[in-house]
């Protein structure tokens, strides 16, 4: 995987560090860069889609009854520090907002972890603490707080690669496809087939916290653990929120059998 750590200076796209390329140990990508539809959807990334106001999402903000407006409220994740250790990296961000007041300090690590070539499959964890900085507490919320149905998309965000579109969604409990959508779930897997190569992908995310599910399908390939999908939280100056993910990725096709043998082992 390559982390980039100083995100595309495009103010309207609310400049970040992301993940991109994902790779499986076959050395297929599974992630994406700047789509056309999205420009700043780029990999994998840690989000904020409403924060009081201000946009760490990138791209347009939806305002009830107007839709997706492009204000002035585009803000910034930029790294104070950043490490790079044995099994992956450590590092410390401020959020900063659109006219450049820091609002959140995070401390973030990324670890390498379980990579076994006989089983195909490696994961990725991320782990970060946000802290409040602001002298009023923040609010984090997403679309679906602020009047839109079903688009609750707001933290760690994976955009699949264009080959990816029409994959199949995997849940725990029979569960599948857009049904999970705003549900709550342990674990959601996205299979995918790759174009150019006769070979097939499946990424595992697990939060270590409760959740509900963004997830997208048919229009393009996206997974989202959200932290604000249905209600907003809080976040008070000195107050610290603790997130995790075990991101699973394995080549091939694994199914619900096989994905919850693995997990429980």
């Amino acid at each position: 995987m390559r982390y980039v750590e100083t995100g595309d200076p495009e103010p309207a796209e609310s400049p970040k560090p992301y993940v991109h390329p994902l790779r499986t140990l076959a050395g297929d990508v599974v992630t994406v860069y700047r789509p056309h539809d999205h420009r700043w959807h780029k990999g994998l990334q840690l989000t904020a889609s409403h924060v009081s106001g201000q946009n760490f999402w990138g791209g347009g903000t939806y305002v009830h009854g107007q839709g997706y407006v492009q204000l002035d409220n585009n803000g910034t994740m930029r790294h104070d520090t950043l490490d790079v250790t044995a099994d992956g990296l450590r590092g410390t961000l401020t959020w900063r907002t659109s006219y450049g007041e820091p609002w959140v300090a995070e401390e973030r690590a990324l670890t390498i972890a379980a990579v076994d070539p006989g089983n195909g499959s490696w994961e990725l964890h991320w782990r970060s603490t946000l802290t409040g900085l602001r002298e009023d507490p923040l609010a984090f919320g997403s679309p679906t707080t602020h009047g839109r149905p079903m688009a609750g998309y707001s933290g760690l965000f994976w955009r699949g690669p264009r080959d990816f579109t029409g994959g199949e969604l995997i849940g725990p409990d029979d569960r599948g496809g857009e049904e999970l959508m705003g549900q709550r779930a342990d674990w959601v897997a996205f299979h995918g087939r790759h174009d150019e190569v006769d070979r097939e992908s499946t990424l595992v995310f697990v939060p270590e916290q409760d959740c509900d599910w963004f997830v997208r399908t048919e229009w393009f390939a996206a997974v989202n653990p959200s932290w604000a999908f249905h209600r907003e939280f809080p976040l008070a100056r000195g107050e610290s929120v603790s997130v995790g993910y075990r991101i699973v990725i394995a080549t091939g096709a694994w199914d619900r059998e096989r994905i919850g043998k693995y997990l429980r082992s």
